[in-house]
């Protein structure tokens, strides 16, 4: 089993449910941006809630918390953890612990985002401005065709 199918045992399979876990993989072109891309992402899995709720709700929350620096290690379940955003940490345990086999979440992440492959890694807090919270985690790999990854988790 590769990096994305461990990857959506644990947090889902691509949806537009607007709640819960989505992992999307997609190829980026070299000078397509990783957080547009991520963006891209997030209202697809939003769905017809981001019109329903308006783009303004959507996009209140959404902002870049983390971003790996070049040349640094490589522990994204650390990483993760040493988010300092207050809003954005309080989702942290979404993606790590609150889920059954959430040893098994943890190990996938670092299989995908832990890989010395991966050249770009961000987290963006999201949510709908009221009850709905989460992360988004994108991730680029060097290697042609290898692509990005997007891990979503958005809860109430």
């Amino acid at each position: 089993m590769g990096y994305v199918e461990k990857l959506e045992a644990a947090y889902g399979p691509p949806s537009q449910k607007g709640f819960g876990g989505a992992v999307f993989h997609e190829v980026l072109q070299p000078a397509d941006d990783l957080a547009t891309a991520a963006l891209a992402k997030y209202r697809h899995f939003v769905g017809r809630l981001w019109s329903r709720f308006g783009e303004q709700a959507w996009m209140g929350p959404w902002r870049e918390v983390y971003a790996r620096p070049s040349g640094a290690g490589r522990d994204i379940v650390a990483e993760l953890r040493g988010i300092e955003d207050a809003e954005a940490k309080r989702s942290v345990d979404l993606l790590l612990d609150a889920m059954e086999n959430a040893a098994e979440a943890r190990a996938a992440l670092a299989v995908a985002f832990d890989d010395p492959a991966e050249k770009e890694l961000r987290v963006f807090n999201i949510g709908d401005g009221a009850a709905m919270s989460g992360l988004l985690v994108a991730g680029r790999r060097a290697a042609a065709g290898d692509g990005a990854t997007y891990v979503i988790v958005l809860m109430d």
